[in-house]
């Protein structure tokens, strides 16, 4: 239960944003998460940003995935949401209601980014799971004792197979996941992808090594080689939204005296024949083309390519486009087994971590900014840049620069340094459990974010000193 003196600092904040978010009839929706409460508004051109950041207890706002995202802080957001939602009475809604209510708002390309990131929500716990398995055994692997001593080495073979489990069969999971997100039902991604690592395909990555000669079909005069999907997550993708497409139709359109029957007979068969005709080759494409364009990064524009991919990253994601690395992470580590972009979105992230200190250090004596900017830091060092990104570095610009260029002179150390990761989906502090141990990982990890802070701070600093002489 809130005290009274609580309950009425509460209403009193909860007036002041109903009044600078147009009203109580311009919300559609409210909900909080682990630090923010997030609004849907009819009209976000109402919104009065400055007069937000001034209320009580406000460390930052932004909007993103077409919501109103005001930062208070764990804890605290769940006590204020309790009165604000029986003020402007929404209370009670969900986030995934919330989150339906946002997406009507978005235009195609925001739905589509937001869509592929939901499909990774449901299946992150296991790929994070194996990938911080992975970190474990691969340095356990490099310890003599471990091999000589029977039970550590039974202990880190059984770690060894826990890590390799999602990744086997990464397809199907990623199949289920977006069959489901896309409104069909769940089993028949699993079906889908089920077949996709069928054991009498020809493995695709011994196909691609010249070690097995593939089955080929004629259907129709057209050649169909029969192979498998390993590592095909793209690919997974496509054939969870067409699968999910297809038992949405057939559900409409088959009679529901046999509905049962030859709905999901006919869901599966079409998507099959898909698969192997259209889907998997411009899947395989598609793959092949974004995998082979970020190797050519490397290759060819080597530092160069790193530091600019560690500079604009934290643009791309004020326009809400980096959700899309998670599919694009994925296939990487299928193709190659490492991922260079993790380290790399972790050390532009950490630069705008040491822009926010910078901004701290140059205004240490206001205690609105010391609100606003440690636990916007705090949320950086545990891989989350919206409040540091939206509450202070772009609302100033400055410091976002400084960010940027921290991270693309951290970006230039990743590349030096061959700085990679075994999984994806956590960055910064989390994100070294993650890392490539091999050639010294831990170290550059942890030199490479002390680079990107430490120059995203003295810029932010050094750029305040400039930006406040020429106020003056």
């Amino acid at each position: 239960m809130i005290d009274k003196e609580k309950q009425q600092r509460y209403l009193e904040i909860s007036k002041q944003i109903t009044e600078q978010i147009g009203g109580k009839d311009n919300i559609v929706a409210s909900t909080h998460c682990a630090t923010r409460l997030r609004i849907v508004l009819k009209d976000y051109d109402k919104i009065n940003k400055e007069a937000i950041d001034d209320i009580d207890l406000v460390k930052g706002e932004f909007v993103a995935g077409n919501q109103l995202q005001i930062v208070f802080g764990a804890g605290l957001v769940n006590e204020i949401y309790e009165v604000f939602g029986q003020y402007t009475g929404t209370a009670g809604a969900s986030m995934a209601e919330v989150k339906a209510e946002a997406a009507k708002k978005m235009n195609p390309l925001q739905a589509i980014i937001k869509s592929l990131s939901d499909v990774f929500v449901d299946i992150m716990p296991g790929i994070l799971a194996a990938a911080l398995l992975s970190g474990l055994t691969g340095v356990l692997s490099r310890w003599e004792v471990v091999e000589s001593n029977a039970t550590l080495y039974a202990i880190n073979r059984l770690v060894s197979l826990a890590s390799n489990g999602i990744f086997s069969i990464l397809p199907l999971a990623v199949c289920y996941s977006a069959c489901k997100r896309y409104g069909g039902k769940p089993i028949l991604g699993l079906v889908m992808g089920a077949i996709m690592l069928d054991a009498s395909l020809a493995n695709a990555y011994s196909a691609a090594q010249g070690q097995v000669e593939p089955e080929i079909l004629q259907l129709f005069g057209l050649n169909i080689e029969l192979v498998g999907f390993q590592g095909g997550i793209i690919i997974a993708l496509m054939m969870g939204f067409v699968v999910a497409k297809l038992d949405v139709f057939f559900d409409k359109k088959i009679p529901d005296v046999v509905k049962l029957l030859l709905s999901p007979m006919c869901s599966v068969l079409i998507s099959t024949i898909l698969l192997f005709t259209i889907v998997g080759p411009a899947g395989r494409l598609l793959s092949n083309g974004i995998t082979n364009g970020l190797i050519w990064m490397t290759q060819n524009l080597g530092i160069v390519g790193y530091m600019v991919f560690g500079g604009v990253q934290q643009i791309i994601v004020i326009t809400g486009l980096h959700h899309i690395f998670g599919a694009i992470e994925a296939q990487l580590l299928a193709d190659t087994g490492r991922n260079f972009l993790n380290p790399l979105m972790s050390v532009a992230l950490m630069g705008q971590g040491g822009a926010v200190l910078g901004y701290l250090a140059l205004n240490w004596k206001n205690n609105k900014a010391k609100e606003l900017c440690i636990p916007s830091f705090i949320s950086t060092l545990f891989g989350i840049s919206e409040p540091a990104i939206f509450g202070i570095n772009l609302r100033y610009k400055f410091p976002l620069v400084a960010g940027c260029i921290g991270g693309a002179i951290a970006g230039g150390y990743v590349f030096l340094s061959g700085l990679a990761s075994l999984g994806f989906g956590t960055t910064a502090v989390p994100g070294l459990a993650i890392c490539d141990p091999a050639g010294n990982g831990y170290i550059n990890y942890i030199i490479a974010h002390l680079i990107a802070l430490g120059v995203g701070l003295v810029l932010t600093a050094v750029f305040g000193k400039i930006a406040s002489k020429k106020g003056a």
